[in-house]
């Protein structure tokens, strides 16, 4: 009864023992940036500079302009006059629709009074001049703003809260858009997140290691315009949606305590 007694308490120590050093073995894998030094001590990471993205077919632009020309009243959609000191400003919004005008095939838009605008290849900042430029031609000192209205991204996998993002803003991180999502589960592996992205109607797929610092450096790590993101699970993660797997070990574990049990009562 002795020896049963001891093997019993033998493979409980070694069972436990595998839980203990596989839940740490996971704990290490989940603190981000790793490489970096400890508290205390500084350390430079040098982050790629950020590229402003630029128009391509199928986005969709917020267009605005704003002129002190009263005779503005001829623009579509005009959102009326606003004291400022001794003058009226009038606010024509150039919307189409709730959503902003579609870049189309050829990379152009239609706009009232001033026409078609080729957009193609430009950022919002020289689309914003080259509309200036044309709308001074039928506006008074003109002031345009231009924003992308569908600059989006998708986070997909273990995270909290999987969905597409619309963004206000063009300058957007890989950790901003995981923020976005509250962050990866516990389940979520962070040395191996997946980067989908769309150039020229081909797809570009890069591996993203949250565990390093290097990811500052990473081409990737500006998203663009429509990217996705998406976190694999873990291996334990994995294993615990094998219903299968877990009813079998779970059998197997209620069948060897009524084995050991039996036997110390026996012997």
């Amino acid at each position: 009864m002795n020896k049963i007694n001891s093997r019993a308490n033998f493979s409980i120590l070694i069972l436990l023992a595998v839980v203990f050093f596989s839940s740490c073995g996971v704990t290490k894998q989940v603190p981000y940036f790793q490489d970096i030094k400890a508290v205390g001590d500084t350390t430079v990471h040098t982050t790629i500079d950020f590229k402003d993205p630029t128009i391509q077919p199928d986005d969709i632009l917020s267009i605005s302009i704003f002129t002190i020309d009263p005779n503005t009243s001829m623009v579509v959609n005009q959102l009326g006059t606003q004291s400022l000191g001794n003058s009226q400003v009038s606010a024509a919004n150039m919307n189409l629709s709730a959503n902003g005008f579609l870049v189309d095939k050829n990379g152009e838009i239609k706009l009232s009074v001033i026409g078609t605008v080729k957009l193609l290849g430009l950022t919002t900042f020289e689309a914003r001049d080259l509309i200036q430029e044309l709308a001074s031609k039928s506006f008074k000192d003109p002031n345009v703003q231009v924003r992308y209205s569908n600059f989006k991204v998708t986070i997909l996998g273990e995270v909290a809260r999987p969905a597409t993002y619309t963004l206000p803003n063009e300058k957007v991180t890989v950790l901003d858009a995981l923020g976005l999502a509250g962050d990866l589960t516990i389940y979520g592996r962070r040395q191996n997140i997946l980067l989908i992205r769309s150039v020229k109607g081909e797809k570009q797929f890069a591996r993203l290691d949250l565990n390093s610092a290097e990811l500052f450096n990473s081409q990737y790590f500006y998203l663009k315009q429509n990217d996705v993101l998406y976190v694999e699970p873990t291996r334990s993660k994995a294993a615990s949606l094998n219903t299968a797997r877990t009813q079998t070990f779970a059998l197997i574990g209620t069948a060897l305590t009524v084995l050991i049990t039996l036997a110390t009562r026996v012997f």
